[in-house]
């Protein structure tokens, strides 16, 4: 006869294997689901400045400020199994230093929730209902993923280790997601087609280079 724990510690097993199978399954639908994000990404406004980016700087340097336009279609992102969608747009820009070496910076970030992690969002109550009332009577509002953002101001500036960013050359702007799913793994945008997972169409802006240093007028009082 086994004892009590025995039999508690068997049936504990049992059910966590038929949770771990049950999850692999979850998590392998999303194979099944098309991929086909789409984005346009234009620079509108450049500066480089010199002084403290932050306040906690301890010294002036260079810095850039971009401001960018967004036309972008996510929406085939999400899925019954999508919690939320990590959005997020990088200048890219080749080292001096070394070959082959690239800079990489983000300058934007946003994150976007399926309609039924709202409660995971850290917002008001206005715009929790006018979130629940978009979700209501669809599984997945179709809105949540598209995004269009004209002159968008930058949430991070742009620094350099050397301090110099002035007059940098073949500078980029690159749309990047991350989806974090209920069950299953991490995925970021693919490097190339996977099945159903397409690789991003656009979301890569024309090469651009930064300008020369902002200065203050000097003209008579």
């Amino acid at each position: 006869m086994h004892s009590s724990f025995t039999r508690i510690q068997n049936v504990f097993g049992f059910f966590t294997t038929v949770a771990c199978v049950f999850g692999a399954f979850i998590a392998a639908t999303d194979l099944f689901a098309a991929r086909n994000p789409s984005g346009t990404i234009t620079p509108q406004n450049i500066q480089v400045v010199k002084g403290r980016p932050h306040y906690y700087s301890s010294k002036k340097e260079e810095y850039a400020i971009i401001r960018f336009s967004l036309d972008a279609d996510l929406s085939s992102l999400f899925t019954w199994n999508t919690k939320q969608l990590f959005v997020y747009i990088t200048a890219d820009w080749p080292s001096d230093a070394a070959q082959n070496a690239t800079n990489s910076a983000v300058i934007w970030d946003s994150i976007i929730t399926n309609p039924s992690a709202d409660h995971l969002r850290n917002i008001g109550p206005i715009a929790m209902k006018k979130l629940k009332k978009s979700a209501e009577g669809k599984t997945i509002d179709p809105s949540r993923g598209l995004l269009k953002l004209k002159n968008q101001k930058p949430k991070y500036q742009i620094t350099h280790p050397s301090g110099k960013l002035a007059n940098a050359q073949d500078v980029t702007l690159k749309l990047h997601y991350n989806i974090q799913p209920w069950v299953g793994l991490l995925t970021w945008d693919m490097d190339m087609d996977i099945g159903l997972w397409k690789t991003m169409a656009g979301g890569l802006s024309e090469p651009f280079t930064l300008p020369a240093i902002k200065t203050k007028s000097t003209g008579k009082k």
